[in-house]
């Protein structure tokens, strides 16, 4: 019988402790090295089983009255599980997200130069968050940074969608844009 310690827990959800003496059920729903059912039988029997075929006992499902264990290659199932979860950390997509400021009192170049970042990053399939800190007496005008906001998400309307309208937390007016889904 082989036996395997010092294992890392895999990702699933799987409880890769409880295999062979380690399992704490007397009785358990066996499922045979094939897929088979074996049927409810002790502990003992179930890992007597294992061991005449070389392989170990694995409690697939500790929660299941009774619970069920399975007949397997420890080893060769634990490596299995870790390159499933290379895929899967392969497959999944990070959205990154960038943040610009704006100001109420926003210059037309300083604006385009803005815009032109955000569009970027936007096509590179990033989020942007912009932000508008009215400082001072500003807070009063805020109709004015409003319409900045504005003019600055219909200038992006064509690359990014409004993931979150504009709105004012303190004295910062904050929006997010998300890109488009290119169609392929």
């Amino acid at each position: 019988m082989s036996y395997i310690r010092n294992r890392k827990v895999a990702p699933n959800n799987v409880n890769h402790d409880l295999f062979n003496e380690k399992i704490p059920f007397k009785e358990v729903r066996v499922i045979g090295a094939n897929g088979e059912q074996l049927g409810v039988m002790s502990k003992r029997k179930a890992q007597n089983i294992a061991s005449e075929a070389n392989l170990d006992l694995l409690c697939v499902a500790p929660k299941a009255k009774p619970p069920v264990c399975k007949i397997l290659d420890y080893g060769r199932y634990h490596f299995e599980q870790q390159k499933k979860a290379k895929e899967a950390k392969k497959k999944q997509h990070v959205v990154e997200m960038k943040s610009l400021r704006l100001s109420p009192v926003v210059d037309t170049h300083d604006f385009e130069t803005k815009l032109r970042h955000a569009q970027k990053w936007l096509e590179a399939g990033m989020k942007v968050k912009i932000d508008m800190r009215f400082r001072g007496r500003l807070i009063t005008r805020q109709e004015v940074g409003r319409k900045i906001m504005n003019d600055f998400i219909e200038a992006l309307a064509e690359v990014g969608n409004v993931e979150k309208r504009p709105k004012l937390e303190g004295n910062t007016m904050s929006v997010t844009l998300s890109p488009k889904k290119v169609k392929k």
